[in-house]
């Protein structure tokens, strides 16, 4: 065993001595992986999760989830978010961040980005990188259940087809048939934006009559959804006049359902200024919930499902929820199953018979023998 100061030699750690990023009591990080930058944990993460087939718009918001609090771990720690390892992370550290990253953000935002961040260490724990999951002992807020965002008015949906309907193409500016084509489909079948844009023209399935949108919804998932002859005579109409418009286009079963006025798929933005002109034109701006657009046709299709009787594995199905909790949302706030409780309260029957309006008095039988005069 070599002299305790011999040249050349550094005296062993102290058993309770702690390198710079490995595990403090309590932290979730193991050893081996304490020195691990997060940033590249954080790419694994994303990789993990390609077999998921998620929704573009679902990996963007869980990168700036991790992105967001990850800033506030590295100012709370003195470092920059490139030199945050996984090692410097315990529920302390974290519950620091999220308090901070909760000032300026919604319930809801933050309850995201708990689940991210959620997530994200579960998969540390199914690599062997942590031993454990902090999350448990940060607070995640409780997020409201909020009501559908429906276009609001019994006769707005009706109002806003008649106006597409009664419209011009101003010199060819506007497409009166595509728009109307559009909002009705987004009315009556409930599509969100994204599974409208990405409807193709091969999407259209089945026999005439009996016609059914194949649609490719969240996480790649494949549903049917049927359209009725009305609105398969709209996209009819609609494709007619499209093929007035772009005769030299060759129309495949590949080729985007709904195009913009130079013939290339019809893109977010342009969808969502369609809408706004259509209840701008429509005049029912102040019916439409603050927040919607394009979703609150959907919302709208939905709600008028429960008030018709549809139950909520039905609006499951037709709208692809993935939870039936949401599709019962709609039942809810229609309050049908509710309002029928309340009609079979017995003290109605005696409310009913106390408000009944008195027989008028000149159809009162009288008394036989009795004068019937003044």
């Amino acid at each position: 065993m070599p002299r305790a100061g011999s040249a050349g030699k550094r005296p062993l750690p102290s058993p309770t001595a702690k390198p710079r990023a490995v595990a403090a009591p309590g932290l979730a990080a193991t050893t081996a992986a304490a020195a691990t930058p997060l940033v590249a944990l954080v790419e694994d993460f994303f990789v993990a999760r390609k077999p998921l087939k998620g929704s573009p718009h679902t990996e963007a918001a869980y990168r700036r989830d991790l992105a967001g609090v990850s800033a506030h771990l590295a100012e709370g720690l003195g470092v920059g978010p490139r030199e945050l390892v996984l090692g410097q992370l315990d529920a302390k550290v974290l519950r620091q961040a999220f308090a901070s990253f909760s000032e300026g953000h919604a319930a809801s935002s933050i309850a995201r980005a708990w689940s991210a961040w959620d997530q994200f260490f579960g998969f540390l724990v199914a690599d062997d990188l942590v031993v454990g999951n902090p999350m448990a002992a940060v607070a995640k807020p409780k997020v409201p259940r909020q009501a559908p965002k429906a276009l609001q008015g019994e006769a707005t949906p009706e109002r806003l087809l008649e106006s597409l309907a009664a419209g011009d193409d101003k010199g060819g500016r506007s497409w009166p048939e595509r728009d109307l084509a559009f909002v009705a489909m987004a009315l009556l079948t409930g599509l969100r934006l994204s599974e409208l844009l990405g409807l193709d023209v091969g999407s259209l399935d089945g026999r005439k009559g009996e016609r059914r949108l194949r649609v490719v919804g969240k996480g790649s998932k494949v549903r049917f959804v049927p359209i009725e002859a009305p609105l398969e005579a709209l996209v009819s109409a609609y494709l007619s006049s499209r093929k007035a418009r772009f005769p030299a286009e060759k129309t495949g079963p590949s080729s985007p359902l709904f195009v913009d006025r130079k013939g290339g798929r019809l893109q977010r933005g342009g969808a969502q200024y369609l809408v706004a002109s259509a209840y701008r034109t429509a005049g029912v701006g102040a019916s439409v919930p603050k927040g919607a657009l394009v979703h609150a046709l959907r919302h709208t299709m939905a709600t008028r499902l429960a008030e018709d009787g549809a139950s909520a594995s039905e609006i499951q199905h037709l709208l692809g929820h993935e939870s039936l909790a949401t599709s019962q949302l709609y039942i809810d706030s229609t309050a049908n199953e509710q309002r029928a409780a309340a009609r079979a309260n017995r003290t109605y029957q005696v409310l009913e018979k106390i408000t009944k309006p008195s027989p008028s008095p000149t159809a009162r039988p009288t008394r036989k023998g009795a004068l019937s005069g003044p």
